[in-house]
């Protein structure tokens, strides 16, 4: 059986794309594979895997500064965008993770804030024995195609359709 560096895509509109990232995370740490999670949107606001992550050996990159679709500055986004994807392109040309995790990379293509080809193009280079995960709604055609796994997340009920605010250990 054939063993290889899969391309894996969690995306939908429903619940658990990064919960299911950060699961592998913690699975192929305790198998003791080096992981780095590199975070394109997140950043504005403290969740519980910025303290969980290092504990377990994780290394974690934060790159962004909040939501980009609600942003008080495009421009800046963009720049973050686009050094955070360098510096993923870098990692993965290192050769130091057997796991990297990008997520919410999804939303920068949907976005257009990085271009697609080229963030294939780059995917399609990566060390053969690296997984990649790519999180997010709105993935893209070219990526679900290029991709080993995909799995969409479907909301059925979420507790915020009853007023229930967003609680810390299950949204953050």
């Amino acid at each position: 059986m054939e063993t290889k560096g899969l391309l894996l895509v969690f995306t939908g509109k429903g619940k658990g794309k990064t919960t299911a990232a950060l699961g592998m995370a913690l699975r192929a740490s305790g198998h003791g594979l080096p992981v780095c999670v590199i975070q394109f949107i997140k950043g504005s606001w403290h969740y519980g895997e910025m303290d969980a992550l290092p504990k377990l050996g994780v290394e974690l990159h934060v790159m962004g500064r909040g939501f980009t679709w609600n942003s008080d500055n495009p421009d800046a986004d963009r720049r973050l965008a686009l050094e955070a994807w360098d510096f993923t392109c870098q990692r993965m040309a290192s050769g130091k993770d057997r796991l990297l995790i990008l997520d919410e990379l999804t939303y920068l293509l949907h976005y257009g804030m990085l271009d697609e080809a080229d963030c294939l193009a780059a995917l399609a280079r990566r060390p053969p024995d690296l997984h990649v995960v790519v999180t997010g709604r709105y993935a893209p055609e070219g990526l679900v195609a290029a991709a080993d796994l995909v799995t969409e997340m479907q909301e059925i009920r979420h507790p915020l359709r009853k007023g229930v605010k967003a609680q810390a250990g299950i949204e953050f």
